[in-house]
């Protein structure tokens, strides 16, 4: 085996000028596994499939046998470029220019990717490093999707061949504006809802023949607008419930529908549960139908619990090789929507941390050269700390 260092600029615009658009792999995987495996990592290419959803290709990679089990979980599945044309440089081009790498997934996170591996072959170098533990990555081609045969399975994956970790470290791009900024601990769950009003159809001249749903649905959509779910938590910003469509199926002016149907989502902290948020939207949709005549049709889904890491060895280690690489103490936050460490989390400790995040999904997205070298050393500083004052702690 070699642990030869390698440039993590060159490997993120490798891995740009793969097109893995979810849930295509586009060559991103075995990049990964042409670099992981002559450094002495055994490699481990999953393919999960479910009826209903696309084929999806995983890659888990681990070296050492022992603990601790240090895991850095990432995606190389993209959203799609957009046009093409509006873009300074082909999105899959990894094109260098003054200054910037430019491309789909520079930062949203083939550059975390490489940043972290450019790092572990630099620690690994040291033979002695490692002691009794090991280190691995979880690298899912399913994040940006639908997110059923990625991590979630790769997890279940892992547990059943002995390969569950002591801590874990998502490369989610997670500082808003400098690198340094912030560590995700946590992240609010996320809940989706249908609520189907039913009424009765009728000419738009006659509404005493009809009963129109978009009275009492609009009605519904109010009330659940108004709700203060909660003033938020010590870790957690107040949940929110946005009402994002309102759809009746109906092209004509003088038709009243038959029904209306509202779909909505809310972002929940560590105050509520899934299940009990429906309840609450259930009994306020039919407290405003009330009389109404009208029937309501109401079903959720959620795959996103609320959670929190608590401040220890693990978030205090990565603060502190942010402090020394930038200078800056980063914020512990909670923010933004969900990642993979919400399945990550009923395995072991999580936190997220990467490059920053003002051009992912855009047009143009880029990374500076420089915050790719820096984030390489915050990565190699980590896992210093890590294994070395952390080589017999439990994270």
């Amino acid at each position: 085996m070699t642990h030869s260092s390698i440039d993590p600029v060159a490997l993120t615009a490798a891995l740009i000028r793969c097109p893995s658009m979810t849930p295509v792999e586009g060559g991103a995987l075995s990049h990964l596994e042409s670099v992981l495996s002559p450094a002495g990592f055994q490699c481990h290419r999953l393919k999960f499939a479910q009826p209903g959803t696309p084929d999806v290709d995983n890659l888990f990679a681990r070296i050492g046998g022992g603990g601790p089990h240090l895991c850095f979980a990432g995606h190389t599945d993209v959203v799609p470029p957009g046009d093409a044309a509006l873009w300074s440089h082909p999105p899959f081009g990894g094109v260098e220019a003054d200054g910037f790498l430019y491309g789909r997934g520079a930062v949203d996170m083939k550059g975390n990717i490489a940043c972290f591996i450019a790092a572990a072959l630099d620690f690994l170098a040291d033979p002695e490093c490692l002691g009794q533990g090991s280190i691995s990555l979880l690298i899912t081609g399913d994040e940006e999707g639908p997110a059923i045969n990625g991590t979630v399975k790769v997890l279940d994956w892992m547990a059943a061949n002995g390969h569950t970790p002591t801590a874990c470290v998502v490369g989610e791009p997670s500082n808003p504006q400098a690198l340094g900024d912030a560590i995700k601990i946590g992240r609010r769950g996320s809940l989706n809802g249908r609520l189907l009003v039913r009424g009765r159809q009728g000419h738009a001249a006659y509404p005493q023949l009809a009963n129109n749903p978009l009275r009492g649905l609009t009605r519904v959509a109010v009330a659940l607008q108004s709700m203060r779910l909660d003033e938020g938590t010590t870790a957690f910003s107040p949940s929110n419930l946005e009402i994002v469509a309102i759809e009746t199926g109906n092209p004509a002016y003088n038709v009243i529908p038959a029904a209306a149907e509202a779909r909505l989502n809310v972002r929940f902290n560590d105050r509520h549960t899934a299940a009990g948020l429906e309840s609450l939207i259930r009994a306020e949709a039919e407290a405003a139908l009330a009389g109404s005549g009208l029937t309501l049709e109401a079903r959720f889904d959620s795959n996103a619990d609320a959670f929190v890491t608590k401040p220890g060895p693990l978030v205090e280690t990565m603060i502190a090789a942010i402090r020394a690489e930038t200078g800056r103490t980063p914020e512990l936050s909670t923010t933004g929507g969900t990642s993979d460490a919400r399945f990550i989390k009923d395995f072991c400790p999580v936190i997220e941390f990467g490059l920053v995040n003002k051009t992912i999904h855009a047009v143009d997205e880029c990374v500076p050269v420089s915050e790719l070298q820096q984030l390489r050393r915050i990565y190699r500083g980590f896992l210093e700390g890590y294994f070395g004052r952390l080589a017999h702690t439990v994270a």
